[in-house]
């Protein structure tokens, strides 16, 4: 057993060793056959290759124009530089953009300057529109610098002398481009003014200019430094290139987040100047059309000093040569003789009209700001011409006033007056419009002014620019200070000036279609209220065509008279016909007729003129400047009518009136009712009632009694005396003191409060004059008492199936009337 163990353990032993030893064998042998199949591999394709390069070219039938050009196919590096060199973005193609970002110096803007880019962006300006206002500025202005510096060096113009400002909108990349021929950028003035917010070149230029580094003056608009940015409004990415007289050409690019500047690619491109590159949002697409880039400018930008030039297209018609017809050969059994022989005419070449679309620069601001010039200077049709660009009014205007104002602050307007008002202008009366567009330095700020003209003078249209106002940090409103007072009281004089030195016939035209507007100035203006007085026209009994003045009115009034008399009604023939006036007329006093529903109101806003204040002669107190003895006489009626006059108050009118008394303005009539000194005359009371949120049954009106005046020398005034004597407490007294109250009620141009009891008032004294008996009844005829006879009932209608038969004999119904 032992000598079996101890071999079994020893075959154990060499099978190991066998094993490994077969494994190396293994092994080996697979390297050496990896090495000779891989060997083989080697030489096959070696084989190969001089087998293919001494087979004969053999032709087939593959087409021409397959695997024609191989360069397509390529993608080695040749081939991506010639595909990066067909895209463009900004002038530039890929491969110069990649170049530009690689070399490309960034910066991040600081924690707060973040901040300020978002309030710039989200809240600073309420119109997306503003960022071309503003970027047209900044070109004015680097326009502005390189113009005052070539004012003492030429040289600086050596790159181009011809100053400008060229829009570009480019459809395709959804991009607007804005270009300046001005003072451009170095390198340090892009990281230092366009990486600052608040950091405005202009403010630095004229700190230069005080200190007396530039000679030449300047009134340049950008000085808060954050215009710039009003470009992110619109744009996801702006780019600039700028290129400065004392520097490289340069890029600056942003997405409002950060800014990189670098030095551009392509060199010097731009000569000298700024090329500002907007990539729109989609929602600011709109900004790349035609039309509405050039509502923009001329909005904004129309009186810029520098012509601003747009890349617009027009299509034209244009010639286009045809192409001949080949010729056709002969056909059978014709000769060359046959075909027909053409004439030399009709060898000449064949056009046809064809639209083509042309692309042009085309300038925007045709109109210059004639305000800057001297008025001297102006023709009547530049004033023309200019109102009707700016006001969009085909109607010249009817006056106009050029001037310039110094003192506390100083600017330059124009105003003008419309020949015809708008139809809307007291239904929109009191509403804010955009008559008067203020500039500051010719850029256009804004037309929504609600205190620079006063409500009735809105019809004004014109132009103010300044250089002193004051504007909040968006430019788009000027701050509210006592400048803007100051300017709003010297374009009211100006205008009311310019009102009281039309002609004649000018200032009848105007009067006619803005009259209202300075009664109401009358109302609103207590500052300007005389020399608004002065502009009023009325109608007067001492002309019945032309209107008059208060000044002539008062230059022809009666020595000794202390009064202006007016007499209000609906029309000059009610005013004429008045109770009120008969005594004034006789006397030869003059009486202004106020007929407009305005009227009276104004006249109650203007107690005076030149001394003379105004008397309504509806009212009581009426002074005729009565002589001693008509005084003695009317004290001598006054004790005779004194129990009439009594019993007048007291018992038969005690609901209407306030007094009875005899009068001395009265001529023609018996009787009227005079209002009190501080009550409604009828007129008034008319008008009150009348408007339109008054209350149902005049509530709103005052229920004031009257002063029923007599007039002791009418007949039926003395009648009344009489029957009044005689008995009383007779009907007859007092049916006719009510008649003649309601009467006067009508003369006077009041209302009626009970009709009915007018009428029949009225129909007794009718009985009374014609002797019909008062008893006497209306006799109406028995057939109109009857009640209606009712109608037979209609047959029903007749069918084809059952027709309906009349019988004959039946006649239809007669009317008895």
């Amino acid at each position: 057993v032992s000598t079996q163990s101890t071999g079994s353990s020893g075959i154990n032993a060499e099978y190991g060793e066998f094993s490994n030893t077969l494994s190396l064998v293994l092994v080996y042998r697979v390297s050496v056959v990896m090495k000779l199949y891989l060997l083989g591999l080697v030489c096959l394709v070696t084989l190969s290759g001089l087998c293919r390069a001494e087979d004969p070219i053999v032709e087939g039938t593959v087409e021409e124009d397959l695997g024609k050009s191989t360069i397509g196919s390529k993608t080695d590096d040749e081939t991506v530089e010639r595909e990066e060199e067909a895209i463009k973005l900004d002038g530039m193609n890929v491969s110069q953009m990649k170049q530009l970002r690689e070399a490309a110096e960034k910066h991040n803007y600081q924690a707060e300057v973040n901040r300020m880019m978002k309030l710039i962006i989200n809240s600073l300006y309420r119109n997306k529109e503003i960022f071309l206002r503003e970027l047209i500025s900044n070109a004015s202005d680097a326009l502005d610098k390189i113009r005052f510096l070539s004012l003492t060096d030429s040289n600086v113009l050596s790159a181009t002398s011809d100053l400008k400002v060229m829009i570009k909108p480019d459809k395709e990349n959804h991009a607007l481009h804005i270009i300046d021929t001005g003072i451009g950028m170095t390198r340090e003035d892009l990281v230092k003014n366009l990486g600052t917010i608040a950091k405005s070149g202009t403010s630095e230029f004229l700190a230069k200019m005080e200190e007396g580094e530039v000679e030449a003056s300047s009134d340049l608009i950008g000085q808060f430094g954050v215009g710039f940015y009003s470009a992110f409004l619109v744009a996801d990415t702006v780019m600039v290139t700028s290129k400065n007289n004392a520097d490289e050409q340069y890029v600056w690019e942003s997405d409002a987040s950060s800014f990189s500047v670098a030095k551009d690619p392509r060199g010097n491109t731009l000569g000298r100047g700024t090329h500002i590159s907007l990539f729109l949002k989609e929602e600011a697409y709109d900004f790349l059309e035609e039309h509405t880039i050039k509502d923009l400018v001329k909005k904004y930008s129309q009186f810029i000093n520098f012509p601003i030039h747009l890349w617009t297209s027009r299509t034209e018609k244009v010639e286009e040569a045809v192409e001949p017809e080949e010729d056709t050969p002969p056909k059978e059994g014709e000769t060359d003789d046959d075909v027909k022989v053409e004439d030399e005419d009709d060898e000449k070449p064949k056009v046809k009209m064809v639209d083509k679309t042309v692309y042009d620069w085309e300038v925007m601001n045709d109109n210059k700001p004639i305000w800057l010039r001297n008025p001297k200077e102006v023709e009547d049709a530049d004033y023309n011409a200019f109102y009707k660009s700016f006001s969009k009014d085909s109607d010249e205007p009817l006056a106009h006033v050029h001037f310039t104002a110094e003192g506390e602050v100083t600017f330059k307007s124009i105003l003008f007056v419309p020949k015809t008002a708008p139809f809307d202008l007291y239904q929109d009366y009191g509403k804010a419009v955009d008559n008067i567009k203020m500039y500051v330095k010719r850029v256009f700020i804004t037309d929504d002014f609600e205190e620079m003209m006063p409500k009735y003078l809105s019809f004004i249209k014109g132009v103010v620019d300044s250089d002193d106002l004051p504007l909040n940090v968006s430019r788009e409103t000027l701050q509210q200070n006592k400048l803007l007072r100051v300017i709003k009281k010297k374009l009211v004089r100006k205008a009311l000036d310019m009102l009281k030195k039309m002609s004649a016939e000018d200032f009848k035209k105007f009067y006619k279609e803005f009259g209202t507007n300075i009664k109401l100035g009358v109302m609103e203006d207590h500052s300007n209220r005389n020399r608004l007085a002065k502009l009023l026209r009325w109608q007067s009994s001492n002309s019945d065509e032309e209107m008059t003045s208060l000044e002539s009115y008062v230059e022809r009034m009666k020595e000794k008279q202390d009064h202006i008399y007016f007499m209000s009604g609906t029309t000059r023939a009610e005013c004429e016909k008045s109770p009120f006036v008969e005594a004034l007329l006789k006397k030869g006093y003059e009486v202004i007729y106020l007929v407009d529903p305005i009227d009276e109101y104004c006249i109650q806003n203007l107690p005076e003129f030149e001394g003379k204040k105004f008397q309504n002669a509806a009212k009581e107190n009426l002074n005729l400047g009565d002589s001693e003895k008509v005084k003695e006489t009317m004290e001598k009626l006054g004790r005779e009518y004194d129990t009439l006059l009594n019993w007048l108050k007291e018992k038969v009118l005690s609901s209407g009136i306030d007094k009875a008394i005899l009068s001395t303005r009265l001529v023609e009539s018996p009787c009227a009712l005079v209002a009190s000194q501080y009550g409604y005359s009828g007129n008034m009371e008319r008008i009150m009632k009348s408007q339109a949120y008054a209350k149902s049954g005049g509530q709103d009106t005052p229920n004031q009694k009257k002063i029923l005046e007599l007039n002791p020398f009418h007949p039926l005034v003395q009648e009344l005396n009489k029957q009044f004597k005689a008995d009383e407490e007779g009907e007859q007294a007092k049916d006719l003191a009510n008649a003649l109250y309601d009467t006067a009620m009508l003369r006077s141009g009041y209302a009626l409060k009970d009709t009915v009891a007018f009428s029949e008032r009225m129909d007794k004294l009718l009985r009374k004059s014609y002797s019909i008996d008062m008893s006497a009844k209306v006799e109406i005829p028995p057939e109109f008492e009857e009640a209606p006879e009712e109608a037979p009932e209609e047959a029903p209608a007749a069918t084809e199936e059952t027709p309906v038969e009349t019988p004959a004999t039946e006649e239809a119904p007669k009317d008895e009337l």
